[in-house]
C-alpha cells in the first residue's frame, strides 16, 4: 500500500511536470503585453524611465508641436556647458525689450541690470523670465541667433531628430518646433546635470538687488506639481523633483516634469493642452509608469559575455570573460509581470564618444521595444583603433548608429512614428563603391545580406538554446524539490519512471 501511495504521488508529479513544461514553452513565445491602458487629454504626451530611457507611454510622441517655455530647459543646459556659474551677465536693451508683446517681465528686470549666470538661471527656470533667457544667450554666444545654433547642435547631440529651435526663450516663432519624444530626451540629459537639477528643483529663491528691485526680492517656482506651499492642492505631486512650465497662445500649455519614487525616476512631457489638463495629464501618466513597470539590474542578471569560457571578440581584440564587466548602474525597464529573461540582448558597435575601457554596448529589447542598454568594459588597457566592430566569439555584427537614444521601436502600440530615417551607420568604402560595376555591387549586396541573415539566424539559435537550457534547469529544480517533499530520491524516481515506460511498451 505504501508503494502504491508513493506511486500515485509520483504520477501526480509527472503530470504536474508535464503541465509546467507545456506552460513554460508557451511563456517563452508569449511575453506579457506592454501596458497601455491610460491616456491624456493633451494632444501629445510621453513618460520615459529616467534611468533606462525606455518609453513607458506615448501619445503622438513624434508629432512636432510648439514647445513654449519648456525650451528654457535646453537653454539652461547649453548655458551651463558653455559658461561659469560666477560669470556676470549684463542685460542689454535688446534682451529686455525685444520680446513678444504681452510676454511680460515678471521680476521687472531692466536694461543695465547685472546678475551672475547662476542667478539668471534661477530666474529663468523658476519664473520663466524671457529677459534672463535672452541675456544668457547673448552672454554665451554673442547673439540669440548664434545661441540658437548651439541649441540645435546640442539637441542633435542628445539624439533629437524632430526639433528646431530659433530662440532661447520659447516665444512664438514659425520655425521653433519639437516633439514630446525629443523633449523627453532633452529633459533626461538636462536632469543628469547636477547643477541644472539643483537649480530646477528649487521651489523658492532670492533675487539680488537690481535697478527696479533695490532691496532684492524672493520668488517661487511656477510649476505647481513641485509647489510645497499647498501640499493638499489638487496639483501637488509629492514625487515631483524638477520641471518647467510653458504657455503661449499658439502652443497652449506645455509641461515637463521629473519625478522620482523609490529607486525609479521618470520624465513626463505634455504638449498642446488647451483645457488646462497638463497637470492632471502629467500625474496620470507618471502614476501609470510607477505602478506598472519595474527596473531590473543588467549587471546582476546578464551572464553573456562576462561568464563561461567562450571568448568575446571586439574588433581585432579577443577578451576572456574574466576580463570583462558590465556597467553597474545600468537597468532595463519592463512590465511588472515580466522577467529579465524576457528581454532580448543584442550588441551595438561602439559610438565615437564611448566611455574609456568600453569594448561594446549591450542593447535590450522587449517585444521589439528598446528597454535599456549597458556598456561592457574591460580591465585590460584598450587600444582606440581596436574597437571598430563588436561581435561575440568572432561572429560578424553589422555596425549600428550607437547614439544611446531609444529607437522608433520604443513607441507604444498605436503610436504614429513615421519614417525618421535612423541609419545603420554602414558605409561602403567610397573608392571601391565608385569603381565597382553594377553586377559586382549587386553580388556584394546579396553576399552581405546572406552573411547578415546567417549571423542573425545563428544569434537567434544561440539565444533560443540558452532559453531552453535555462527552462530545463528550472524544471529539474522544481522536480527535485517536489521529490524531496514526498521523500523520494531522484534515483528511485528514475527507476519507477523506467518501469512505467517498460510496462507501457509491453
Amino acid at each position: 500500500m505504501r508503494w502504491l501511495k508513493r506511486s500515485k504521488q509520483i504520477t501526480r508529479l509527472l503530470l504536474a511536470s508535464m503541465a509546467v513544461s507545456v506552460l513554460s514553452s508557451f511563456s517563452v513565445l508569449a511575453r506579457p503585453d506592454w501596458p497601455s491602458d491610460t491616456g491624456i487629454q493633451s494632444e501629445a504626451g510621453i513618460v520615459i524611465d529616467m534611468d533606462s530611457g525606455t518609453v513607458l507611454f506615448g501619445q503622438n510622441i513624434h508629432e512636432q508641436k510648439i514647445p513654449a517655455s519648456i525650451t528654457k530647459i535646453l537653454t539652461a543646459l547649453v548655458v551651463i556647458e558653455n559658461s561659469s556659474m560666477e560669470d556676470m551677465v549684463t542685460f542689454s536693451h535688446d534682451a529686455v525689450y525685444n520680446v513678444e508683446e504681452g510676454s511680460g517681465n515678471k521680476l521687472n528686470l531692466e536694461e543695465g541690470d547685472v546678475l551672475s549666470v547662476r542667478d539668471c538661471l534661477y530666474v529663468m527656470l523658476l519664473q520663466s523670465s524671457n529677459q534672463a533667457a535672452n541675456a544668457l544667450a547673448e552672454h554665451v554666444a554673442g547673439s540669440r541667433e548664434a545661441f540658437a545654433d548651439k541649441m540645435n547642435e546640442k539637441a542633435l547631440e542628445i539624439g533629437c531628430r524632430e526639433s528646431h529651435f530659433a530662440n532661447p526663450s520659447g516665444l512664438n516663432d514659425d520655425t521653433q518646433r519639437t516633439s514630446a519624444y525629443d523633449m523627453a530626451l532633452i529633459a533626461r540629459a538636462a536632469y543628469q546635470n547636477e547643477q541644472l537639477l539643483e537649480i530646477n528643483s528649487t521651489v523658492k529663491a532670492s533675487l539680488p538687488p537690481t535697478i527696479n528691485n533695490p532691496e532684492g526680492r524672493t520668488y517661487s517656482m511656477e510649476h505647481q506639481l513641485l509647489s510645497t506651499e499647498d501640499p493638499s492642492g489638487e496639483n501637488y505631486y509629492p514625487d515631483a523633483i524638477a520641471g518647467k512650465t510653458g504657455y503661449t497662445s499658439q502652443a497652449g500649455q506645455t509641461l515637463v516634469t521629473y519625478a522620482r519614487r523609490g529607486d525609479r525616476g521618470e520624465i513626463a512631457v505634455t504638449l498642446k493642452s488647451t483645457d488646462f489638463t497638463h497637470y492632471s495629464d502629467t500625474k496620470t501618466i507618471l502614476d501609470f509608469g510607477f505602478a506598472r513597470f519595474k527596473n531590473v539590474s543588467i549587471a546582476e542578471n546578464e551572464t553573456a559575455c562576462v561568464t563561461g569560457e567562450e571568448p568575446f571578440v571586439a574588433g581585432s581584440e579577443s577578451y576572456d570573460p574574466s576580463e570583462l564587466y558590465l556597467e553597474e548602474s545600468a537597468v532595463i525597464t519592463i512590465p511588472n509581470n515580466a522577467e529579465f529573461s524576457d528581454a532580448e540582448m543584442s550588441l551595438e558597435a561602439l559610438p565615437e564618444n564611448h566611455p574609456k575601457q568600453a569594448v561594446a554596448k549591450l542593447v535590450y529589447t522587449y517585444n521589439e521595444r528598446r528597454v535599456g542598454e549597458a556598456w561592457l568594459f574591460t580591465t585590460r588597457p584598450v587600444e582606440p583603433d581596436a574597437l571598430e566592430a563588436v561581435s561575440p566569439a568572432g561572429e560578424a555584427t553589422p555596425s549600428q548608429a550607437g547614439t544611446g537614444e531609444a529607437l522608433p521601436g520604443d513607441d507604444p502600440p498605436g503610436t504614429d512614428t513615421g519614417d525618421k530615417g535612423y541609419g545603420s551607420g554602414f558605409q561602403f568604402p567610397p573608392a571601391v563603391f565608385l569603381s565597382a560595376s553594377p553586377a559586382a555591387i549587386a553580388a556584394a549586396g546579396i553576399g552581405a545580406a546572406v552573411l547578415l541573415l546567417a549571423a542573425a539566424g545563428f544569434l537567434l539559435y544561440r539565444h533560443q538554446r540558452k532559453r531552453e537550457e535555462e527552462l530545463k534547469r528550472i524544471q529539474r529544480e522544481k522536480r527535485l524539490k517536489r521529490l524531496a517533499d514526498i521523500g523520494c530520491s531522484e534515483e528511485e524516481f528514475e527507476r519507477l519512471l523506467n518501469e512505467r515506460r517498460q510496462r507501457h511498451h509491453e
